[in-house]
């Protein structure tokens, strides 16, 4: 089902990028309880299996039916380029309860049995009372499911910011678009997002759009946000592929005895762009080391450098991916 977004001139200066730690903490949720989405977490799956186990989430399953109405109250739009996840959660709160109410009613009815299940009728017995058993189960899950693996997952996300940041310049928001996601389509001033889970409309009215990368959104692009929050468009962020691959498995021997094992292992991890604490963490080296590896790299010709943001990121050039044997 089509999701039309409608813009205006002031729209368009208002297209902003963003990421969300609460974002990927309620599809975390999602994506455990839906084997549909497992095969690229696999790895990620074995390493939360045992704190997972531990956690009660059923109230939130109940509030995410396969098709339907998903409550935005519990993950709104971050205001920033990346909010931290307790300024995200505050503001999850801080929901009015007919607010919350009005959204709890909505995915339950869009929920096989949602509104005859009992935690289905004690949330709408006591809306307050549900934002914030909701809220504490979004911080469980965070702390056992996100937190520890927040390093990497940031780096994956901020690298397609960075990278889509650089197309928008180039190719213009239209141009843009159709390379996130075939599912979008730009035609006039109208932002067709194609496969989401309702048929609606809406006028941006000035608001602007947010563009949110996600890693475990994949394989679906979520076009939404209903008034009062600022329309969002999730899309599933490059590199996914290999995100719980660990640097090491893809680098090859030979090249490793050409640089040296962690230079080369510095290279090969460079599959999308990255910082020296990004690259630390995933190598597990001191991040003075492979800031000196990254130099070497970049003087020999096999890396370009670029601030973003507090960093800078490093990618490979096209000799740095001959090299490396592995495509960006």
């Amino acid at each position: 089902m089509p999701f039309h977004l409608y813009f205006d001139e002031s729209d368009l200066l208002r297209v902003r990028f963003a990421l969300s730690p609460l974002w990927e903490t309620q599809e975390a949720v999602r994506t455990l309880h839906r084997r549909s989405r497992h095969g690229y977490h696999l790895p990620w799956l074995r390493r939360i299996e045992e704190g997972a186990a531990g956690l009660d989430l059923t109230p939130l399953w109940l509030l995410m039916p396969e098709s339907g109405f998903n409550p935005d109250f519990i993950c709104p739009p971050p205001l920033g380029p990346l909010a931290g996840f307790e300024e995200e959660l505050a503001a999850v709160r801080a929901t009015d309860p007919a607010t919350a109410r009005n959204d709890i009613a909505l995915a339950l009815a869009d929920t096989p049995g949602g509104l005859r299940s009992p935690a289905g009728r004690r949330m709408l017995a006591d809306p307050a009372r549900a934002v914030q058993e909701l809220a504490d189960l979004l911080e469980q899950a965070w702390r056992v499911m996100v937190e520890p693996h927040w390093p990497r997952l940031r780096a994956l996300l901020e690298a397609d910011v960075a990278y889509h940041s650089r197309r928008l310049a180039e190719v213009g928001f239209g141009g843009l678009l159709s390379e996130i996601s075939p599912q979008l389509r730009w035609a006039g001033s109208t932002l067709t997002v194609a496969g989401t889970r309702g048929d609606h409309s809406r006028v941006l009215g000035g608001q602007g759009l947010v563009l949110m990368p996600s890693v475990f959104v994949w394989p679906d692009v979520v076009g939404g946000h209903e008034p009062p929050w600022q329309p969002a468009v999730i899309y599933p962020a490059r590199g996914i592929g290999g995100l719980w691959t660990e640097a090491a498995e893809r680098t090859p021997d030979t090249l490793a005895g050409l640089l040296g094992r962690a230079r080369a292992d510095v290279l090969c991890a460079l599959a999308e762009p990255a910082g020296t604490s990004a690259l630390a963490h995933r190598l597990g080296l001191a991040p003075s080391s492979v800031s000196a590896h990254l130099k070497v790299l970049r003087a020999a010709g096999l890396l370009t450098s670029r601030r973003y943001g507090h960093q800078v990121l490093y990618e490979r050039t096209p000799l740095g991916i001959t090299l490396s044997g592995q495509e960006s």
